[in-house]
């Protein structure tokens, strides 16, 4: 499955996910993730720490916000899996942000980076 090492290594998403800028490994499933946005005329950067979290299906991955520093933060959960059928691979992805300030214009969004990462990842694959 020549899609799969671009979804499950988190390190490879700056390559073709335009939101996530920078990857930085922490410990075993565990990164610091900086994410880089534009809404309007607003542009925005956030870190976060991510973990990848269990999942029961092959092909199937999911990262989750963690913080360790014992305060509250809003949910960030990045989902994807990859199915093939007849040798082309789909992947259907989901990255939900739990904030409510703006929520629906974060959301909308984030589906619209996912849309536009396509292509970049579809070049990957290709190469």
């Amino acid at each position: 499955m020549e899609l799969w090492p671009f979804i499950d290594d988190l390190g490879q998403y700056p390559s073709w996910m335009g939101l996530v800028h920078a990857v930085v490994p922490e410990g075993e499933d565990v990164w610091q993730v900086e994410l880089r946005g534009k809404i309007g005329p607003f542009a925005r950067s956030k870190r976060l720490r991510m973990i990848q979290v269990e999942t029961s299906e092959l092909h199937h991955i999911r990262f989750e916000r963690q913080e360790n520093d014992g305060r509250s933060h809003s949910d960030w959960v990045l989902d994807a899996q990859v199915t093939e059928v007849d040798s082309a691979s789909t992947l259907n992805m989901t990255l939900h942000y739990g904030g409510r300030l703006f929520s629906n214009v974060v959301e909308r969004a984030l589906q619209d980076e996912i849309e536009a990462s396509k292509q970049r990842l579809r070049e990957l694959v290709a190469q």
